[in-house]
């Protein structure tokens, strides 16, 4: 099985982005599975159509986003993408979203084909918080995870998809005004939600 795994890259005037630097730290094979890694622009649709051009490329059974959620103090597994975008915050383009639906002919919302029960259960055996997430918001993260979940209606019907949103950085958290996880942890919950996705 291939599994590819994309991170996004820092935003927002941060200067690092705990998404890519979890996935590029991420074994290379899980399981016996071979992991593909890839860092994706924080920008709307922009995001999807380099996701889409990797799956064409190599074609995997698995996609998982990886994004950062700031305020959280466990990695979560997302349960639905939502069909809406918004956010007062440019994009890495410099530019705000459209507000409004992401796919005209969408459906409101997408359920992940993850395991993501499975995967909490794991990241906690692990000794790594998690728990499952509602809502991916309406940022660049929820675009992606929805963008993915059309593909796979229309273009990819045997891909199972899915996101996974992660703390802070020690180093992002100021005046400890927010939670945050270490890189080595991060990689550590990761692999094992990654592991019990692919072992379902």
């Amino acid at each position: 099985m291939k599994i590819l795994i994309t991170g996004f890259d820092h935003f927002g005037g941060e200067k690092i982005n705990p998404a890519i630097e979890a996935v590029k730290k991420l074994p290379n094979e899980i399981d016996g599975h071979q992991i593909i890694k890839l860092e994706v622009p924080t920008i709307f649709y922009e995001s999807a159509r380099v996701v889409k051009n990797a799956i064409e490329k190599y074609q995997p059974d698995m996609v998982i986003n990886v994004g950062q959620a700031g305020g959280r103090a466990a990695i979560t597994p997302e349960r639905i993408a939502i069909n809406f975008q918004s956010g007062s915050t440019p994009d890495n383009s410099g530019k705000g979203p459209k507000e409004g639906k992401i796919e005209a002919d969408g459906a409101d919302g997408y359920f992940t084909q993850l395991p993501i029960k499975k995967m909490v259960t794991a990241t906690r055996k692990a000794g790594v918080p998690s728990e499952i997430s509602n809502s991916a918001g309406t940022y660049v993260c929820n675009h992606l995870f929805y963008e993915l979940q059309y593909m796979r209606v229309h273009e990819f019907p045997n891909l199972k998809t899915g996101f996974i949103h992660i703390p802070f950085l020690p180093s992002q958290v100021k005046n400890g005004r927010h939670p945050s996880m270490s890189l080595s942890y991060m990689v550590k919950g990761l692999t094992a939600s990654i592991k019990a996705a692919v072992d379902a």
